[in-house]
């Protein structure tokens, strides 16, 4: 389906967010033209950065995502000084309850439970929350014997929670062990930026791990790095493309293209289900 860009006339406005600016080449890109492309940027290449529900959209097959948990929020554990605060106008921005969305879905026919996190929530941070819904998602799979495929970004774990986001490192690696004994396919997607804490934890320790074209992954960001050991990193080591090519990652792919990749592997990794079996 094409859409036709609209003519205004002289003195008539220009309808309000129309038009966006890409924010790596500059260049102007009409809405709708956005969306066909996936937010992609058609001059440059850019991958603008996903919301979880935008994540959902354009990778479950349609009408198919089921998603649990959506209430679930902090409890605030350490009663952090105005947290409560930012979480309730993170809430209201994104509408979410927090940064990790999970789910049932099929992808191009396969069931699996999905879970995608959101950067535009206190930066996609991993405190209690995340934690919980990360190792329900993954039981999720191993009581449905289904494989488990999560899109993970994020800056790191959630300091307003302090140990109890720390310990959510050793819990959501612990669960991933369950599904390697169960031998249930765990599929990571790297997205832009995934970082620190959750790239050091479940995010390295999947069956399968792609990331997006030029997404930023690595442990501790480049400026960090730089500033605190004094040195000069080379130019895109924290890109995908550098971690693929030394052995973090399998494959990188533009995001037109991860869809039907996830689909061809989970046609390999999992049977076909019982109603589509002739």
């Amino acid at each position: 389906m094409t859409h036709q860009r609209s003519e205004n006339r002289p003195g008539e406005a220009v309808p309000e967010g129309l038009w966006n600016k890409c924010p790596q080449c500059g260049d102007m890109l009409y809405q709708p033209e956005m969306e066909q492309d996936l937010y992609v940027c058609r001059h440059c290449g850019h991958h603008r950065r996903l919301t979880a529900r935008e994540r959902t959209a354009i990778t479950a097959d349609e009408g198919s995502f089921i998603e649990h948990d959506a209430a679930m929020r902090s409890s605030d554990p350490l009663g952090f000084p105005g947290y409560a605060a930012k979480l309730e106008e993170d809430a209201a921005a994104t509408g979410l309850h927090d940064a990790f969305v999970w789910g049932e879905c099929r992808i191009e026919g396969r069931p699996v439970s999905i879970a995608v996190m959101d950067f535009s929530f206190r930066g996609g941070s991993m405190g209690a929350v995340v934690g919980e819904k990360f190792a329900r998602a993954a039981e999720h799979a191993v009581e449905r014997k289904v494989p488990f495929v999560v899109f993970a970004c994020s800056g790191g774990a959630r300091m307003q929670e302090g140990i109890v986001s720390l310990l959510q490192m050793a819990k959501t690696t612990t669960v991933v062990g369950r599904l390697k004994r169960e031998r249930i396919p765990f599929v990571m997607v790297y997205t832009d930026p995934l970082t620190a804490g959750v790239f050091a934890s479940f995010a390295s320790v999947a069956d399968i791990a792609i990331a997006e074209q030029k997404a930023l992954v690595g442990f501790a960001g480049p400026r960090v790095i730089e500033k605190a050991f004094n040195i000069k990193l080379p130019p895109g080591s924290h890109t995908a493309e550098f971690q693929y090519e030394h052995g973090m990652v399998d494959s990188v792919v533009p995001r037109r293209q991860l869809r039907p990749l996830l689909g061809r592997i989970l046609r390999l990794l999992s049977p076909a289900p019982k109603e589509d079996v002739q």
